[in-house]
């Protein structure tokens, strides 16, 4: 699926030479029969009239069997392309991409951005009744809140943001780009929906990557003080119904975290990571990018996970690894430097 064009409403459409112009890329394959492409896409959810691109050998399924119309990539993974996939191939496809999604998308960040003299409370925006919205509290264009909700002091509802019934939105808190179930809470100082850390490296120095991808969060979820969610960078960032995450965690552009899920303070989890049903997490622990970590996982606190999780298994350590085996590897340790020390 594109991006949703209440956020993010597409430029163009252009051809694939003013892609390639645009990019820098090489046409390799052109079977667009005088189509435009009319914006960009994840691989897995593209349509025909969509760019993609492959720049992570993780995600060659989905470069495989991808409808989308055109694909930036590097020149090694052709002959794995699908038939009638158009190709424009580049030595850095994310660096490709960075350029067609700026072309498409120049302005992402554009947002309501009332003066002293203006309505905090846009006209179009939608406010359920019972609801609340406190002091100082701007909420954007063709904003919906639901019934019962309440808004603290100062915070910011941005642009077409939705949030369900029985919301709880704490003082200084900031919505944008994102899609709320009923009875989410928000505690103070929470950041839902800025920009995923994302940039491609270039010879004049970093490229920023459009964040075009929403936050979508669950009913019943809880999230702490000061945490933040990053947007989707296309794919969305999504947190699971009922799921508690504690405050100062860090959740990264296109995590999907499952239902169930307790995550402990300080915790950071990298860009597109999977976390499971159940998942618990204690604090510090840090999850890399593009990792699987399966339904019923329990991380211990200050532990760092490098690799994907079995379901059901329980990890400690840094590199994690399962907690038997690092209890072990603690107790061998100690016994040698025992034996060292006598």
């Amino acid at each position: 699926m594109p991006p949703d064009s209440r956020f993010f409403a597409p430029e163009g459409p252009f051809t694939i030479s003013q892609l390639a112009e645009i990019s820098g890329a090489t046409i390799e394959r052109d079977n667009s029969e005088n189509r435009v492409y009319s914006n960009v896409a994840p691989l897995d959810d593209a349509e025909r009239n969509d760019v993609g691109f492959l720049d992570n050998k993780a995600y060659i399924d989905q470069f495989r069997e991808t409808s989308a119309g055109c694909c930036i990539v590097e020149a090694r993974y052709l002959s794995q392309a699908p038939e009638g996939l158009s190709l424009l191939v580049a030595d850095n496809p994310y660096l490709a991409y960075a350029k067609v999604a700026t072309a498409f998308h120049p302005s992402a960040e554009k947002s309501y951005c009332p003066t002293a003299s203006d309505e905090l409370v846009h006209p179009s925006a939608a406010i359920g009744a019972g609801s609340v919205i406190g002091a100082g509290t701007v909420v954007g264009p063709n904003a919906e809140i639901g019934r019962n909700c309440i808004v603290a002091p100062n915070c910011y509802i941005g642009d077409a943001v939705r949030i369900g019934d029985n919301c709880r939105i704490g003082a200084l808190v900031s919505v944008r780009f994102s899609i709320l179930g009923n009875n989410v809470s928000l505690f103070a100082g929470a950041r839902i929906g800025e920009p995923g850390f994302g940039f491609a490296a270039s010879p004049t120095g970093a490229v920023t990557v459009p964040q075009v991808g929403r936050v979508l969060i669950g009913d019943g979820v809880e999230i702490g003080a000061n945490s933040t969610i990053d947007r989707g960078a296309g794919p969305d960032t999504v947190i699971g119904a009922g799921t508690r995450i504690d405050n100062l965690v860090q959740i990264g552009h296109n995590v999907r975290i499952g239902k169930g899920c307790i995550i402990v303070a300080q915790t950071g989890i990298a860009g597109s990571a999977n976390i499971g049903d159940g998942v618990q997490v204690g604090g510090q622990v840090g999850i890399a990018g593009h990792l699987n970590i399966g339904d019923g996982v329990r991380i211990a606190a200050q532990s760092g996970v490098m690799r994907d999780v079995e379901p059901g298994i329980a990890v400690g350590g840094t590199p994690a690894m399962p907690i038997k085996k690092l209890f072990r590897e603690i107790a061998a340790l100690a016994r040698l430097a025992n034996e060292k020390g006598r």
